[in-house]
């Protein structure tokens, strides 16, 4: 049996464990272990949760530890490689609910929230947090490293990069890419290329000027 650790212990990390209660595998194959935090304080006054066993920085993985961060943005790859270095591994984590669809392929470390859809012979890569309710549509391909919240359409035959941020209900259409380190905003439309470090919000979406 394996140890699971969340980490980030904030909203997103409480409702990464609730997924992980009901996550495919769990009581047979992994058990939660806690939380990693860097603000050890982060579970204060809240009840029901498992304890938060130390810092990210420092935390050194123990044998039957793996691992699943709830951390999104530009801090997700760095936390998640600090853990990697010291010899962790990031376990797939999909909610029974979700549905993997046919010749569909995941790489490792993915985390896939309830009632969320893998179109036919889509292609994810690794360390990506899917969040509940998304669709990522047939043919697509996704990169690594990214965050798609809650309540995304990506349609069939998009390209997500790595290292995005989509936000939630945002609409990815027929054949758009989204480049490397880009941003989507909360109910987006996205009609066309998203270049590479670029924001891009409103319906349709247009690059954001600050």
């Amino acid at each position: 049996m394996k140890n699971l650790i969340i980490i980030g212990a904030g909203g997103m990390g409480r409702t990464v464990f609730s997924n992980a209660l009901e996550s495919r595998g769990y009581g047979e194959e992994f058990t939660v272990k806690g939380f990693l935090d860097d603000n050890l304080h982060a579970l204060d006054g809240l009840e029901n949760y498992p304890p938060i066993l130390g810092t990210i920085r420092e935390y050194r993985p123990q044998p039957g530890d793996v691992f699943v961060s709830s951390i999104g943005s530009a801090a997700r790859r760095p936390c998640m490689e600090a853990i990697i270095a010291r010899g962790g591994e990031f376990i797939e984590l999909i909610h029974k609910t979700a549905r993997i669809y046919q010749n569909a392929r995941l790489g490792k470390g993915n985390f896939v929230g309830a009632y969320s859809i893998i179109g036919n012979d889509a292609v994810v890569g690794d360390y990506n947090m899917i969040q509940s309710y998304t669709v990522i549509g047939h043919d697509a391909r996704v990169g690594s490293w990214n965050r798609i919240d809650t309540h995304v359409t990506c349609v069939g035959g998009i390209v997500i990069e790595d290292e995005t941020n989509i936000h939630t209900g945002a609409v990815i259409n027929h054949g758009v890419t989204v480049g490397t380190g880009a941003h989507v905003g909360a109910l987006s439309f996205v009609i066309r290329k998203v270049k590479a470090g670029t924001t891009v919000c409103g319906n349709p979406a247009k690059k954001f000027e600050i």
